[in-house]
């Protein structure tokens, strides 16, 4: 009995720590969302971001039409102005995948004259590893008119999944130890 109970807190374990490095594909906008100028005025990609729980190894995943519309990653200066002139980088191939490969904040709009200024921008903040689990929001102040880290999402996503596994594991890990 010990040797299964050994085996079943060996595998749970394992399970727990492939949960907790698993990296996300998040689309702008949630699952139907697009890069585009934003529909209505009190829309804004910015505060769909700060629903989410960004962390370093994720990626964030831009939908647009190729030659219509592009994404620019710029600085925090750049996007308050929304200044397309020497981006950090530029995208146009209608289906971008950018790697969240810090912590902290990332900049984007799009490419294109005067959608920027209609609220085609983004702007979100990557949770460091350290405060991933307990993580109180950097005061607004910090970040001056950037987002705020928000709570992890309530709705059923794959970080809700993983952290369930990973909490499963984990508790059935200690157990099978007794």
């Amino acid at each position: 009995m010990a040797s299964f109970s050994s085996l079943v807190a060996i595998i749970f374990s394992f399970i727990f720590l492939c949960s907790l490095a698993a990296a996300n594909e998040v689309t702008v906008g949630g699952k139907s969302g697009d890069w585009k100028i934003p529909p209505s005025s009190s829309y804004s990609f910015t505060e769909w971001a700060q629903k989410a729980r960004f962390k370093v190894g994720d990626f964030i995943v831009f939908r647009y039409e190729a030659g219509k519309d592009s994404v620019l990653q710029v600085t925090q200066e750049a996007y308050k102005s929304c200044n397309t002139a020497n981006p950090l980088a530029s995208y146009t191939d209608g289906e971008t995948k950018v790697k969240l490969d810090r912590s902290g904040p990332f900049y984007f709009i799009s490419g294109v004259d005067g959608h920027c200024e209609k609220g085609q921008k983004l702007s979100l903040v990557v949770v460091s590893p350290r405060h991933e689990v307990i993580s109180p929001a950097p005061s607004p102040v910090e970040f001056e008119d950037g987002p705020s880290v928000a709570p992890a999402p309530t709705s059923g996503s794959a970080r809700i999944g993983g952290g369930f596994v990973a909490v499963l594991g984990l508790v059935l890990g200690l157990w099978a130890w007794l």
